[in-house]
């Protein structure tokens, strides 16, 4: 068993607190990430969809996970469960530190995750308070007008990282 932290960090122009857009434990907010068998090493082709709001049951024994799957290559079973209260939103300090801000925590048995994907589905506020929801991130990017504050708001340079946390 080995927990991997998301960690995510990108450049906040007159915004805080970027985060999924019911919050860091957000039920049904969309992980896109691919996996690495730990067995043989194959990458997924494609990436693997996880919500901490979708549970199914452990192949053996009892319990419940958020992803059951197999590799193609070796045929080795894996799971992925999502552990809740560890994240947090990334702020204007953090983007000025240059900081990484933890988003979620993954218990993985038989695979590494590898590549988180920015996708739609988060929210972040400006300096001034006016809040911007279902910000799409796919592009890379987001550029609006805070007409509150009277400026130009942005989130460029998107990063992430999956960090081993013992």
């Amino acid at each position: 068993m080995v927990n991997y932290m998301l960690k995510i960090a990108a450049d906040l122009e007159n915004l805080t607190n970027l985060q999924p857009q019911e919050g860091c434990d957000d039920p049904s907010f969309i992980y896109l990430f691919k996996l690495k068998c730990g067995r043989c090493g194959e990458l997924s082709k494609k990436e693997t969809c996880l919500c901490l709001g979708d549970i199914v049951s452990l192949p053996q024994g009892r319990g419940t996970t958020n992803l059951v799957q197999k590799c193609k290559f070796c045929d080795r079973e894996g799971t992925v469960t999502m552990i809740s209260g560890r994240g947090r939103p990334l702020t204007q300090e953090d983007s000025e530190e240059g900081k990484f801000a933890p988003l979620m925590l993954f218990d993985c048995r038989g695979y590494e995750p590898v590549g988180f994907v920015f996708g739609g589905g988060w929210k972040v506020e400006s300096l001034e308070g006016t809040k911007f929801e279902g910000v799409d991130l796919s592009g890379d990017e987001f550029a609006e007008y805070d007409e509150k504050g009277e400026c130009p708001v942005m989130i460029s340079n998107l990063r992430s990282t999956f960090d081993v946390v013992k």
